[in-house]
């Protein structure tokens, strides 16, 4: 019971960072166009990442999409912490690996209700 509280908390955070970040990149935020065109994106490839990034946050809600919502937003954080790792930037790295380990814990965790709204 308490686990499943703690995972759907877990759930939200991911879910709200996923939807924040993904818009900021499908709206082409300076930042985000700063960071991500040093490593080639174009503004219509950061929008792309940023749709994919939002529906894969919206793919955490249901029950049967919710370890490919998790995977797609964990492979998202990867290819950002590869870039990082290419540029030496380990300050970046530890910035995304808490959000990297918040997408494998509530996959560990599983999806509070896969199996109904029942307690």
């Amino acid at each position: 019971m308490i686990l499943k509280i703690i995972n759907s908390i877990l759930i939200l955070i991911a879910l709200f960072m996923g939807l924040k970040q993904g818009f900021a990149m499908f709206s082409g935020k300076t930042e985000m166009m700063e960071m991500f065109s040093k490593w080639g994106f174009s503004r219509t490839g950061l929008a792309v990442n940023g749709v994919i990034t939002m529906i894969a946050a919206i793919m955490l809600i249901f029950p049967k999409t919710f370890v490919w919502g998790n995977f797609i937003m964990a492979a998202g954080i990867l290819l950002i912490i590869c870039f990082h790792l290419i540029d030496k930037d380990l300050k970046g790295v530890m910035i995304e690996l808490p959000f990297l380990l918040l997408n494998l814990i509530i996959i560990y965790l599983q999806h509070p209700f896969k199996d109904g709204f029942l307690l």
